[in-house]
Parts: structure tokens; sequence; C-alpha cells
């Protein structure tokens, strides 16, 4: 059972998919939603996902979640194995709902909080009365979003699975007293994002240091890009509590010439 607070929040459904918003298919499913609970909240949470980076939906997804009140619905759609055998899943994880392919979109989120319960969505009671074979966002995953918003238990949309499917997550090194990551993220101001987090560096940061990236060498860790020069090279806590990379009032990526996967390595000093 829901609890009151839980049903209260549950009536915002956020929507994260690679659609973009030149074609309907975000409107369709906010149709979907709404013909089936018209007063819930639907909130974008973004729609510029790169094309079936299924990586990237899982950082932006685990980095806004919790945001949102607890029993919050999201709906997260990368999918390019739509129409496979890949399975369609709902879960509860950290008080919140996730209703997704089961593609490892959530990996980010369970490997810090483990789901309290996951089914296959096999119900078909509460999907649309007719499935595309290449739009489950809108005949599958929103339909079951609107109807757990409205208070059903997840148990009612199918079978409890055990486990589900992982992502390969690059984690940080620590190599005596370096740390060395890589970019994971770039944001659309150019700010390479990396998998190390600001606990990772907690011993580095009481003494100085020294930031590594594509043959360029940052000194210490600012606390804002405003801290840094204009066109300046810095290095931040960024507000996922990620290292970033970045060129204040710039473009560390087309700066640097780096993108996902650059190595990244922070060095007392």
């Amino acid at each position: 059972m829901k609890s009151a607070t839980d049903l209260k929040a549950a009536r915002i459904i956020t929507l994260l998919t690679d659609f973009g918003l030149r074609d309907p298919y975000v409107g369709q499913m906010k149709g979907a939603i709404l013909g089936i609970a018209p007063d819930v909240r639907v909130v974008d949470l973004t729609h510029d996902i790169a094309p079936q980076d299924v990586f990237e939906g899982a950082y932006v997804l685990k980095s806004s979640y919790r945001y949102f009140p607890r029993g919050t619905v999201h709906v997260a759609v990368v999918d390019p194995g739509v129409g496979t055998e890949r399975k369609a899943i709902a879960l509860r994880a950290d008080g919140h709902y996730f209703v997704v392919p089961d593609n490892g979109i959530v990996s980010l989120i369970t490997v810090d909080s483990p789901p309290a319960e996951v089914v296959e969505l096999t119900n078909r009671k509460y999907f649309l009365s007719e499935i595309s074979w290449t739009f489950h966002g809108r005949d599958i995953f929103s339909p079951v979003a609107a109807h757990i918003a409205g208070g059903v238990a997840l148990r009612e949309l199918g079978d409890a699975l055990v486990t589900i499917e992982k992502l390969d997550l690059p984690r940080p090194r620590h190599e005596r007293e370096c740390v060395r990551g890589e970019v994971i993220h770039i944001d659309r101001f150019g700010n390479l994002i990396t998998n190390i987090r600001d606990s990772d560096l907690v011993m580095i940061r009481t003494g100085k240091c020294e930031i590594r990236v594509a043959k360029q060498t940052i000194k210490g860790i600012k606390q804002s890009y405003g801290a840094a020069s204009k066109k300046e090279l810095l290095a931040l806590i960024g507000s996922s509590g990620l290292l970033e990379v970045s060129v204040n009032l710039g473009d560390a990526s087309a700066t640097l010439k780096a993108g996902k996967g650059t190595l990244v390595e922070v060095i007392p000093r």
C-alpha cells in the first residue's frame, strides 16, 4: 500500500526520452497519460538525450529524480531494443517509481538504492488497446505510469522479477593517492562531467591538487565557474556532486577536443 503522502506525490509523472520535440511522439505520450489520469501533473525532464544513448539517459535520470517528491512516477524511454525480447518493467526504489525498458537505464539509481520491488509489465489491462511494435513509450510505459499514479500497485502490473539488466558502469580508480576517472557526460555548455565524485576527492581536496585532461593541467578545484577568468580552463564540483572540467564563458569539450571516455586524473601536489 502507498502512504497518503506517496499517493499525493504520485500525481506527478516525469518524462525523459531521446525523442526530441520536432515530432509528435512526446505529445502522444502525454495524451496517453492524460486519457487515463487527466489530473496528473506531467513534467518534461528532457527529450534531448542523444539518440539510443542509454547511459546518458541513466545519468540524467540519476541526477534528477531525487528533486521530485517521493512517490513520483518517472518514465524514461531510451529504447533501442523496442520490439525485441527486452522486457518492459516497473520498479520502486528510494521511494520513487520508475517505468522503463529493461536495458539498464536505472542502473545508476539501483546501484546505490536497490529496488524494493520490480515487476515485468505483462498485464495488458494497463496498456493501450492497440500496441505498436515501435512505440512502447506511448502504448505501454505511459499508460502504466498513469495507472501507478492513480494508485495501482506494482504487483497488479505483472510478475515479480529478481534481476534486471545493468549497464557496465565506468568507475573511478584509486591508485596510491591519484584518482583516475573519465568523462561520462557533456552538457550543452560543453562542460565535461566526469565519474569522479566529490567523496572520491576527500583526501586530495585537503591539500593542493592538479587535474590532468587531454594533455592539459589544471591547478586546483574552484568553487564556481565565475571564480575563473574569462575563457580560463577550470575544474569544479558541479551540481550533481561530480568533478567537472569547464571553461568559464566557453566550451571545454571544443577547447580540449575531448569527449566521452576521455581520461581525467586528479593528482595531489
